[in-house]
């Protein structure tokens, strides 16, 4: 459905406008890399790309050294988006903000930029090879972009009695939006889930959540015909992805705020001092880790068969997620790295962005061992969050407002 010229802001749709920004405010040498003028030799946003010659093969750095940026840029992050903040694309690294910008990951230089056409906070959901974004005119659109040239190329409405629908997830044949049943006071104290066909942009399915669910804090995925979710009122839920039906819901203890896992036919959820393992069909629960007392499990992330994750103990895991045997447990990171909160694997190693910068940055360790082979930091002393993505046998990195390519040694 290509809607791409209906874009008049009706007077119900600018009273949305104003009262959005509440609901956007809830979303959301052991060595150290240089600083960020020292390792590019760049100021302001300039791009360097500090000996890369848009090849693969990068120079290993000594034992405990971190390597070098390969170019740095300056982006428009808003701080607001979580674990959607920054997308890889086939060549194409994203950063949610505004404008809209899509670099080269090889070389940095910008490929498109889009000022005003997502809203802040936005979420980089892709699906199919298509990033699905909240139109920024509040119309109650849903915009499609190619990642590649930033150019949109699919646009649809779930309804004007919604507000403001949010992609929460996407896959080849779907994009799933989240968005508040309007009433007659513009007040939305009901909300609903709903699928739209990335085909005909028509609706495939619509389904009411419970009275008292929230519509922030909504962390999703989409596997194996399932789409499972998580909200800041420990809830975990799945619904089958073709009608929308709900296969089971349940609490857990504590809120989800970031990540869960998923895996094969499994939702692995933290909760507390436990990880808990879920039959994505029935709900049953099929295996359970747990921590020390008084230690909680932080945010997992399932790469190659492995779950890893970080705990409030400064120890690092790497778990079989079939199963929930420990593979290794690393606790000798006190004072040597920070809580680890996303993941990136390429090859032998894993990197994990931290959330908090003291002790932080991105950490490389040893998948077989879980041995820390050195930190990165860009010595900006920005107590913003650290991010991760694998781009090939390169890092796409970004940390407050700035984005690094890393080679990934």
């Amino acid at each position: 459905m290509d809607r791409r010229d209906e874009h008049v802001v009706s007077r119900r749709q600018a009273f949305r406008l104003a009262g959005a920004g509440l609901g956007l405010a809830v979303l959301g040498a052991g060595a150290w890399g240089c600083g960020p003028e020292g390792e590019t030799g760049a100021s302001g946003g300039g791009t360097t790309a500090a000996g890369d010659k848009g090849g693969d093969a990068f120079a290993t750095p000594s034992p405990g050294t971190a390597p070098k940026a390969l170019w740095r840029q300056e982006t428009g992050n808003d701080n607001l988006a979580g674990i959607h903040a920054l997308a890889v694309v086939g060549d194409t690294v994203v950063v949610s903000g505004d404008p809209l910008v899509g670099r080269d990951v090889v070389s940095g230089e910008e490929k498109w930029s889009r000022p005003g056409v997502t809203i802040p906070g936005a979420k980089l959901i892709t699906g199919g090879g298509t990033l699905y974004l909240a139109s920024a005119e509040y119309d109650g659109d849903v915009v499609g972009l190619d990642p590649a040239t930033g150019k949109e190329t699919w646009r649809s409405r779930l309804g004007e009695e919604y507000e403001q629908p949010r992609p929460i997830a996407a896959d080849d044949r779907h994009v799933y939006v989240l968005a508040g049943i309007l009433e007659e006071d513009l007040s939305s104290p009901t909300n609903v889930i709903a699928a739209i066909d990335t085909t005909s942009g028509k609706i495939a399915w619509r389904e009411q959540r419970d009275t008292g669910t929230e519509e922030f804090g909504i962390t999703a995925a989409v596997v194996g015909g399932r789409l499972a979710y998580t909200d800041f009122r420990k809830n975990v839920t799945v619904r089958d992805t073709t009608t929308g039906r709900q296969l089971w819901t349940k609490k857990i203890g504590r809120s989800n705020y970031y990540r869960f896992a998923v895996h094969e036919d499994l939702m692995i959820v933290p909760d507390g001092q436990r990880l808990r393992a879920f039959a994505l069909a029935s709900g049953t629960e099929r295996w359970s880790l747990a921590n020390e007392k008084a230690t909680w499990f932080n945010d997992p992330q399932v790469l190659d068969g492995v779950l890893y994750a970080s705990d409030s103990a400064y120890g690092m895991w790497a778990v079989d997620a079939g199963t929930g045997k420990e593979i290794w447990h690393n606790k000798d990171l006190v004072g040597s790295a920070a809580e680890a909160w996303q993941y990136a694997k390429v090859g032998g190693t894993l990197y994990g962005a931290t959330e908090h910068d003291k002790n932080g940055g991105v950490h490389a360790f040893d998948t077989a061992t879980g041995k820390l082979r050195w930190t990165y930091n860009d010595s900006t002393g920005e107590n913003q969050k650290w991010y991760v993505v694998a781009a090939g046998k390169r890092l796409a990195v970004m940390h407050d407002k700035r984005l690094y390519a890393l080679p990934a040694v």
